[in-house]
């Protein structure tokens, strides 16, 4: 999916202020590296006003999209352009709406609430559980028939 990304600026795991001096992409490196994320080939640049860019060549497919979730759900971003390349089918990306649980996701996705476990793995580490998600949070919902496992 090369293109931009839009997130809920005001939700999300807070770092403090990426967007004023240089030490916005550390922080979002460090956050990359301490979910297991492997950004191996990708480079992170901050923009203003809550935008990122993410550009390079990634691991894969999968590995991209848990990267561009990962800083995307962080408070404070925006936007991601993702400008990186990456081997492997694309998933959708659903921002959590209030009243939103994995179970209707998954309906509304694969058509059956019982295939939740498998948003739920798409989305880890940075799910820890999956009633533990929140209003402005955006979720990898990997295609249909696709494994979603790491």
């Amino acid at each position: 999916m090369l293109g931009t990304l839009s997130f809920m600026k005001t939700a999300g795991k807070k770092l403090g202020d990426l967007f004023k001096g240089n030490k916005g992409k550390d922080k979002l490196e460090k956050e990359v590296k301490d979910l297991g994320l492997n950004n191996e080939g990708l480079d992170i640049e901050i923009g203003e006003n809550g935008k990122i860019r993410l550009k390079g060549k990634a691991v894969s497919q999968e590995m991209k999209e848990k990267i561009l979730v990962a800083i995307g759900n962080v408070d404070g971003v925006s936007e991601i352009d993702d400008e990186a390349e990456a081997e492997g089918e694309a998933s959708q990306f659903h921002q959590v709406v209030k009243g939103d649980t994995l179970w209707a996701i998954s309906k509304k996705y694969y058509g059956k609430g019982s295939r939740y476990p498998e948003i739920f793995e798409a989305n880890r580490p940075m799910l820890s559980h999956p009633d533990k998600i929140y209003v402005g949070q955006v979720l990898r919902i990997p295609a249909d028939g696709k494994s979603a496992s790491a």
